[in-house]
């Protein structure tokens, strides 16, 4: 099954201040600059193996961080930057019509870094359903408790995403009910884009502007969204986090993934959280729409601190004593200060730089 991963870093230079990527964006096709100016992405190629992945994730990082050093910059593992200033959106049509219609809330998506993994499509509705109800796996990477220097909650990137953000459109960014064919799924997304631009218009924004920038395909930040033009089912929940961590959630993902393309996947009638979820070999059995929600809640809220989160990913095919989240490592404090989220920038940048060297080490790249 091709997979691939997408991943957001923050750019940092030797002071642990945030600054643009400059050159780490002209290093290939597949490095490019995102909609803030510290932040930076890297999209792998679609690969056959997670062996084939992990070599090749390991040989791009190794490029873009030797491009690096000779630019004096970093590249920082955190879903949030902790504490730091003002964020610049770069100029664009796209960024200015979402910034009306979401309003200032939209602000918050300027402090989020994440990751996106991409797997082929076969078995496509069993695929929705199943990373609907996987939602909660985000919490084995979970990399920044912190915004603005605030504790708000393990994971401060999803909790921005879903309850700031898309607060005042929650079907935007939030995670969407289990649907019975794919066309349910489509049509779903026809009526967030009209919506989108019911709100557009009623802001005064120009009708052939908002049909210019976006489209059903890109119009929503869910978690989950298909991708026709890869073709792909997109799981985008979890933080940015270093390149090993994310590798390992990549391998158990496309695990259960495989399964669901030989096995039966039904979803359970009965609320019972204790028990709820399991893959085995006899099939898969997802929990109902509602407990996939709170223990999707209690992985942001909580992480791996949540022993109900952590018995379900353990019956779900996770191999959760291997994860150690970031989150859990820097978190303890109800505030870091501009000073200290500088050192932690700088500390995950040495671990991310040793975590690559490790992996190119592994992979014989």
């Amino acid at each position: 099954m091709n997979t691939s991963i997408e991943v957001e870093y923050w750019v940092v230079d030797a002071d642990g201040e945030l600054t643009e990527p400059g050159a780490l964006a002209e290093i290939s096709e597949r490095t490019e600059r995102e909609f803030v100016e510290p932040l930076f992405e890297l999209k792998t190629p679609p690969c056959e193996t997670i062996d084939e992945l992990r070599a090749t994730f390991a040989e791009q990082l190794e490029d873009v961080l030797s491009t690096a050093a000779a630019e004096e910059k970093r590249l920082v593992p955190l879903g949030t930057p902790i504490n730091c200033g003002a964020i610049d959106r770069r100029p664009g049509e796209r960024g200015r019509i979402q910034k009306e219609v979401l309003g200032e809330d939209f602000a918050y998506a300027k402090y989020c870094a994440g990751t996106h993994i991409h797997v082929e499509k076969r078995n496509v509705t069993d695929q929705l359903n199943t990373l609907i109800a996987l939602d909660a796996a985000l919490a084995l990477v979970n990399s920044s408790p912190y915004l603005d220097g605030e504790r708000v909650a393990n994971s401060a990137r999803a909790h921005c995403y879903r309850k700031k953000c898309y607060g005042d459109f929650p079907k935007h960014g939030q995670l969407w009910h289990y649907v019975d064919t794919v066309g349910e799924w489509h049509r779903r997304l026809e009526d967030r884009y009209e919506e989108f631009k019911r709100a557009a218009l009623e802001k005064g924004i120009d009708e052939d502007a908002v049909e210019a920038q976006f489209s059903t395909d890109d119009i929503v930040w869910t978690p989950i969204r298909l991708r026709d033009e890869m073709p792909t089912v997109e799981w985008r929940s979890p933080d940015a986090a270093l390149p090993s961590q994310l590798l390992r959630l990549a391998d158990d993902l496309e695990t259960v993934m495989e399964r669901v393309h030989h096995t039966n996947v039904a979803i359970e009638s009965v609320s019972d959280s204790r028990h709820a979820g399991h893959v085995t070999d006899d099939g898969i059995r997802l929990p109902t729409f509602e407990t996939a929600c709170d223990f999707a809640e209690s992985a942001i809220d909580d992480g791996l601190e949540s022993a109900d989160v952590v018995g379900y990913l353990d019956r779900m095919g996770f191999s959760v004593d291997d994860y150690h989240p970031i989150s859990t490592r820097i978190d303890g404090r109800q505030y870091v200060t501009r000073g200290d989220a500088r050192d932690l920038r700088l500390e995950y940048a040495n671990r991310l730089e040793e975590d690559v060297d490790e992996l190119v080490e592994t992979v014989g790249v």
